[in-house]
């Protein structure tokens, strides 16, 4: 074995590779832990260093043996790949950095045990700090909210459109947002989906856990392009800015899930009773840009959508929106006898292929150069 032991983990000679199992591996920046390291670390898992879960796998609170804590996630069973794809893949993830991406430190391949051990961020996940129970939830006002949203959209563009090769997390939502000491965003388990199968992930197992979040092209049709990502980063903001979960929240006699009871609100002329009641100063006028902007990234028809990019210009600077081109939301309803929604999704994508044409719409009228969609991408 081409390895050097540095304290608790194994770490590669040099940058050129990694001889696993006979196999020369380039890992570069990716630490090889033992598994008896990891084990160390977690008390053998115990149950009490438990911090989450979700159809990747089971995360654990760890330290290492030089006292850094880490966060240890045991992917589940489903991941097959063999050790020269998973270790391909995992370099990838390793060389994607960006200060609102969650650092991935490295993994352990020994036998059938299929671990990642990233940073550990202290304040755990938006969904608890935000969305938990009272206990755990952190005091956020407006500007930390605000700050929330711009950072996760900073690390989810960095993702589309800069990182190499591009990234579609497929699943952004409040628990996969990171926040640190400072209240600083970071998106956790991007690149993950590529370990699995796809008919392993989200639209047939993960489904149940993403509800609310998921874009209706994806989760009707299977069309996954950035502009999923988009979606279900509308929903986070909406979720952000009123407190409440678009999974597990309804609104209003009709039993609304988020989205529906947005659009309600706007339709009323209400948009600010949207607003959790525990903000009790904010700027009406910047609220509303957020609100108006997540409305932007629901809407039905995907090349409707904004990009990241144009959505960090929307969120930043005070633009005045072009409200009569905002489309009624896509909604998704797997177990409801309420019909899923999605509008022109189909005419939309079919016409432009027909046609060969991108879609070019302006969002916001500005000092700068006006905003137009991008083609899609095929995503990893």
């Amino acid at each position: 074995m081409a390895f050097s032991c540095f304290g608790s983990f194994l770490a590669c000679k040099d940058n050129r590779g990694t001889q696993v199992q006979g196999l020369e591996i380039a890992t570069n920046n990716v630490r090889l832990f033992s598994y008896n390291s990891l084990r160390s670390a977690t008390a053998n898992f115990h149950p009490s260093n438990k911090i989450g879960g979700g159809g990747f796998g089971v995360v654990y609170k760890g330290v290492l043996r030089d006292g850094r804590p880490v966060a240890i996630k045991c992917l589940s069973a489903e991941s097959k790949q063999g050790t020269s794809e998973l270790l391909t893949e995992i370099n990838i993830i390793s060389n994607t950095r960006h200060p609102n991406l969650v650092q991935l430190i490295g993994c352990c391949v020994e036998d059938g045990n299929r671990i990642l051990v990233y940073e550990y961020l202290e304040n755990n996940s938006l969904s608890s700090a935000l969305l938990g129970s009272k206990g755990k939830r952190v005091l956020l006002n407006w500007p930390k909210r605000a700050a929330i949203c711009l950072g996760t959209a900073s690390g989810l563009a960095f993702l589309h459109e800069e990182a190499e090769p591009p990234i579609v997390h497929r699943d952004i939502k409040a628990s996969n947002v990171l926040i640190d000491e400072n209240l600083h965003p970071k998106i956790g388990d991007f690149g993950l989906a590529k370990l699995f199968p796809d008919n392993i992930t989200h639209v047939s197992t993960r489904v149940a856990g993403t509800i609310g979040y998921l874009a209706p092209e994806y989760a009707l049709l299977g069309q996954l392009t950035k502009k999923a990502d988009v979606y279900s980063f509308g929903v986070l903001v909406l979720e952000i800015v009123s407190g409440r979960s678009s999974s597990n929240a309804a609104f209003g006699v009709d039993l609304l899930i988020l989205v529906e009871w947005v659009w309600k609100l706007r339709e009323e002329g209400r948009l600010l009773d949207l607003v959790d009641p525990e903000l009790t100063e904010y700027p009406e006028a910047e609220v509303l840009r957020f609100i108006k902007v997540a409305l932007f990234c629901i809407q039905s028809a995907y090349n409707q959508r904004p990009n990241m990019k144009q959505v960090i210009d929307m969120l930043s600077k005070e633009v005045k929106l072009t409200e009569k081109l905002l489309t009624e939301p896509g909604v998704y309803r797997p177990h409801s006898s309420k019909r899923s929604s999605y509008g022109s999704l189909l005419t939309s994508s079919s016409e432009g292929k027909k046609k060969g044409v991108k879609s070019t719409n302006n969002f916001a009228t500005t000092e700068f150069n006006s905003f137009q969609t991008v083609t899609e991408m095929i995503p990893r």
